[in-house]
């Protein structure tokens, strides 16, 4: 008699070629040759040597099965690491790279191939790799932490499709070796995190003139971007800590509502050309002072002192740097303190992405290219106000402001194209004028040089959602929320409209209307309720809606969604737009 499907535990890997239905229709023929060779020559071998074997393939897919996580992940870091030698004289448009997932889980066993829910977490898992890279869940991880000398990028929890609850996971890429590698992950205070976690409050403006605000937030965003340069530690985006600018001070409060451990505040005080600025760094734990300090110095040392507060915080926290690491923390875009202000207090403006004061914060980022023209950060502020205003449908001609974005983006890159704004920006640019491959490759630059950065990881969110790379985008929304926990509308907003994609309607819809309770003139998640409504056979509803979006932007039609709401999708984009035209938004 036949036993039937067995059950066993067992070591789960799914790998895929990157593009590969690219690559099969630039050269079918070739890429077939290239693949059979790298198994022949690379992978098949390694597998063999580390106890594996292949289940099957799936054209452009293996799937492979090991006794141990240990060998697995062994054999994918050697595969990975060949795989990148071997296409160095190779063209990226001519590359075979796979990106690969690894899971330990049950599998049921039928004669050679396996099933069940551990294969298709692998399976999952593999799509949220980068190309090089391989994705490992905390089960996996939880068996190689400590036997493989691997550096491991924690990426927090994800929601994959059809998977009950979200998903661990833990990063590595052969490009990327100063991933941090915590010791356990057992125990998520922050007080006990390995990870050292800190929140930058907003500088209090001792001095009378107001103006003077801005020169205080400008100090605490330019520590805020250099710490989140750094892989090892955690630090909360400027809009949650922003929160606290105008409230009495609580650390132990700011603390468990932000779940970070240090907390730094400090104090500016100007008087001519003279500056006093104190700082202190407290362990929001138990109150105690870890290092303070205070600077007399000119309005020319200011960027020296931001340097050397963020050496201090480094330091006190005994976070070792790559060499990566601390140039990018002591790059300077200019040397004009002027500018820097100007750019300070644009970017606080449009960030409000209301119709008069983006106009405002274009005026001052057009006098901060004047003042310093080789500043990258002021012509990618200059670059925003345009690419908001075709995001937003100010002035309408969308697509016009986003191409006269793109341009202020390469002349911001072309300057310095390590400036985590500008790569945003161009990353931003290029999804709106459907070159989509491109803005995720920006994106994922952008990710790799300031993994910390609440901002740049929710630019690559939005380029992985309107290349179709949906699942994907939803973890890295979340990841940025996570980062920064007082997130801005254009999370929420990013999240809702990925989650429409995937039919995610109920939480999709209590998102569209958290952000329309604090913007009610936010009409892109108005249009997404109207879409939500038409598909769940809520026509009544929907038609009011359109009414609330032809009050706002009365001149909008149908066929601007094509631009407002891009997506790769051309199914997806029908079916919207077709959404709109029945609940009556006119052609």
């Amino acid at each position: 008699m036949s036993e039937g499907p067995q059950r066993r535990l067992a070591a789960i890997v799914a790998a895929d070629v990157v593009g590969y239905s690219r690559l099969m229709g630039r050269d079918e023929t070739g890429t077939l040759e290239t693949l059979r060779a790298h198994r022949a020559a690379l992978i098949d071998p390694l597998v063999e040597k580390h106890g594996g074997r292949i289940v099957k393939t799936m054209g452009d897919g293996l799937l492979l099965e090991f006794p141990s996580v240990v060998a697995a992940v062994e054999c994918v870091v050697a595969t990975q690491t060949g795989m990148m030698e071997r296409n160095k004289e190779i063209s990226d448009e001519q590359s075979v790279r796979f990106r690969i997932g690894v899971h330990l889980g049950d599998v049921i066993v039928e004669g050679d191939d396996i099933f069940g829910d551990g294969v298709n977490v692998a399976a999952r898992l593999e799509g949220l790799a980068e190309a090089n890279g391989l994705v490992l869940s905390d089960d996996a991880y939880r068996q190689v932490r400590d036997r493989l000398d691997v550096n491991w990028r924690d990426s927090g929890e994800h929601v994959v499709k059809n998977i009950a609850r979200p998903v661990q996971i833990w990063e590595w890429s052969p490009a990327v070796p100063q991933q941090f590698v915590p010791d356990s992950k057992d125990n998520e205070d922050p007080a006990s995190n390995d990870k050292p976690s800190i929140a930058i409050l907003p500088f209090e403006n001792m001095s009378r003139d107001p103006e003077h605000e801005f020169f205080a937030d400008g100090m605490a965003e330019d520590i805020i971007t250099s710490l989140s340069a750094i892989s090892r530690m955690r630090v909360i985006a400027r809009n949650s800590t922003l929160a606290y600018k105008e409230s009495v001070r609580d650390l132990s409060r700011i603390s468990r509502e932000l779940s970070v451990r240090y907390v730094l505040e400090g104090s500016i005080r100007s008087g001519g050309n003279r500056l006093r600025i104190s700082a202190q760094l407290i362990d929001a734990q138990d109150g105690s002072h870890i290092w303070a300090e205070r600077f007399d110095r000119t309005v020319d040392d200011l960027f020296d002192i931001q340097d050397e507060i963020t050496k201090e915080i480094v330091t006190a926290l005994r976070v070792n740097l790559t060499d990566g690491e601390e140039a990018r923390i002591l790059a300077r875009g200019t040397n004009n303190i002027e500018a820097w202000q100007l750019c300070v207090r644009a970017t606080e403006l449009f960030m409000r992405f209301s119709s008069t004061d983006y106009l405002e914060a274009r005026a001052l980022a057009e006098k901060a290219v004047e003042v310093d023209p080789n500043y990258a950060y002021a012509w990618a502020t200059l670059g925003y106000t345009h690419w908001w205003d075709g995001r937003l449908g100010y002035t309408g001609e969308s697509e016009a402001k986003f191409r006269r974005a793109r341009e202020l983006a390469e002349r911001a890159m072309a300057i310095d194209d390590t400036v985590s704004w500008a790569i945003g920006l161009s990353s931003m640019v290029a999804g709106n004028l459907g070159e989509y491959d491109a803005g995720v490759a920006v994106a994922r630059r952008g990710f790799e040089l300031y993994p910390g950065n609440a901002d740049v990881r929710g630019f690559l969110a939005f380029a992985l959602s309107i290349a179709g790379k949906y699942e994907e985008a939803v973890g890295h929304f979340r990841a940025a929320m996570a980062l920064n926990p007082f997130y801005p509308n254009w999370y929420r907003n990013g999240l809702a409209r990925t989650l429409i994609v995937l039919e995610e309607f109920d939480e999709a819809l209590a998102i569209c209307n958290e952000v329309l309770a604090t913007e009610p003139a936010f009409f892109q998640a108005l249009l997404q309720k109207v879409y939500i409504f038409v598909r769940t056979d809520r026509l009544g509803e929907a038609q009011e809606v359109i009414g609330e979006v032809g009050r706002i932007v009365p001149n909008l039609r149908a066929g601007d969604a094509y631009v407002l709401q891009r997506n790769s999708d051309d199914v997806f984009m029908q079916r919207f737009v077709d959404c709109l035209r029945k609940a009556g938004l006119p052609d």
